[in-house]
């Protein structure tokens, strides 16, 4: 139990801390309604219903090879989809940032220029509601080269996939999944 919650709380500052610095050379404004989908929006009401129905979470964090499996009940989904909200280019300063191809069911952007974070992002429709966001993020500077491929099924599954790679130190991998019972 010691080593699972010291390995995932690192996996969780490690990738924090990528999100953060990932964010920071871009100095983005804020503001909102580019006229794309609102991403935050919609996984912040998602959050807000997964709180309140408090269903379990079988949670795998697997750092470099080593896996561990938890249930448990996530206190701040929020937080837990953080990377996930993070992602939003429904910002002013992204409007001509993205080439948006919407077919059909499929709603994808994909990134114009190079230094963008979000790298592509695709939503899968069915119906009225969305069946799955998929988002691949790359961040790269003289020192670290990071990838990352975000999946997120509304109402059952979520996988952060992480590889970075910091000179001097090499290459960590993590994988996260959240399945809801």
């Amino acid at each position: 139990m010691f080593w699972y919650k010291t390995k995932l709380k690192t996996a969780i500052v490690l990738i924090g801390g990528i999100a953060l610095s990932a964010t920071l050379p871009a100095c983005k404004p804020e503001i909102k309604n580019n006229g794309g989908f609102d991403l935050t929006g919609y996984l912040k009401k998602d959050a807000a219903k997964l709180k309140k129905l408090n269903r379990p979470v079988d949670k795998t964090v697997t750092h470099n090879g080593v896996t561990e499996t938890k249930t448990l009940h996530i206190a701040d989904w929020n937080s837990e989809l953080g990377l996930f909200i993070d992602a939003d280019i429904n910002k002013p300063a992204f409007k001509n940032s993205y080439q948006v191809i919407d077919e059909d069911s499929l709603l994808v952007y994909k990134a114009k220029e190079k230094d963008l974070k979000v790298r592509e992002l695709i939503i899968k429709r069915t119906g009225g509601g969305i069946r799955y966001v998929l988002i691949y993020n790359k961040v790269e500077n003289l020192l670290y080269k990071t990838t990352q491929k975000l999946t997120y099924f509304p109402d059952s599954v979520y996988r952060i996939e992480t590889v970075q790679h910091v000179k001097l130190l090499g290459t960590n991998t993590y994988f996260i999944q959240g399945i809801l019972k």
